[in-house]
């Protein structure tokens, strides 16, 4: 698990929501997780959400529906909670191994059970999700850029399709064994090792997304085409792992 650094704010934020969450489900609550940045030190309420992991009995909509008047309050406007069954989680790993293995990564128990240690993942579906939302990716941007003219356009589809692209990455490091780093600059850094990646390419764009860099729109483009083409490489890559 992540060490802890918050403000105090933070904390009296967290007291809070969680005797709320108690208060409105009480023995229907089996956990209260917090994850992501939060638990991992990293949080800034400018710009990060309040991950909450929250694990009912029953996670019917009947049962959600009590939770309104708290996600509509401005005062816990920055949680953001994910339901599920203590079963229907278990039964969820083999689905979403990445999302999962994000919540172990970085986690504190807030209230009731630790319903995360216990968890594990098959490298075989971690490297399946990775393979389909790297293809998925690709499909995606060969479908959009036609019909895309104006810099901006092409520069939100490069940023865009870069943060999902850095997500992965950090997915196949674990596919290779290897301790994954939190910043995306160490990230890049490993995966140009564990993968040949193009780290020049890939740290330009990280560098426009950062706003240390700018680029014409012609930059963008040919940005945009080489940066597809070192995804169709690392897809080739993964088909062989």
């Amino acid at each position: 698990m992540g060490l802890l650094n918050w403000s105090c704010g933070l904390e009296c934020k967290l007291d809070s929501y969680t005797n709320a969450i108690r208060s409105i489900y009480g023995d229907n609550l089996v956990a209260l997780i917090l994850y992501g940045s939060a638990a991992s030190g990293e949080f800034t309420s400018k710009n990060s959400n309040i991950n909450i992991l929250i694990v009912l009995k029953d996670a019917g909509l009947r049962s959600l529906g009590k939770l309104v008047p708290l996600i509509k309050s401005y005062k816990y406007r920055l949680f953001n909670p994910v339901f599920f069954t203590e079963d229907y989680m278990k039964r969820t790993v083999d689905v979403f191994p990445i999302e999962f293995l994000d919540i172990k990564e970085n986690y504190k128990v807030l209230y009731g059970k630790d319903v995360i240690s216990g968890l594990t993942v098959d490298p075989k579906n971690l490297r399946f999700q990775c393979e389909q939302e790297l293809k998925s990716k690709i499909i995606n941007i060969k479908k959009m850029y036609p019909g895309l003219s104006r810099g901006a356009d092409l520069k939100e589809l490069l940023l865009k399709s870069f943060t999902a692209t850095l997500h992965i990455l950090r997915n196949l490091l674990r596919l290779k064994n290897l301790k994954v780093p939190y910043k995306k600059e160490d990230v890049l850094n490993d995966a140009g090792t564990a993968l040949g990646l193009d780290i020049e390419l890939f740290g330009k764009i990280l560098a426009i997304k950062s706003g240390m860099a700018r680029a014409r729109a012609p930059e963008i483009r040919d940005l945009l085409i080489s940066f597809t083409d070192e995804l169709e490489r690392i897809a080739k890559v993964v088909d062989d792992l």
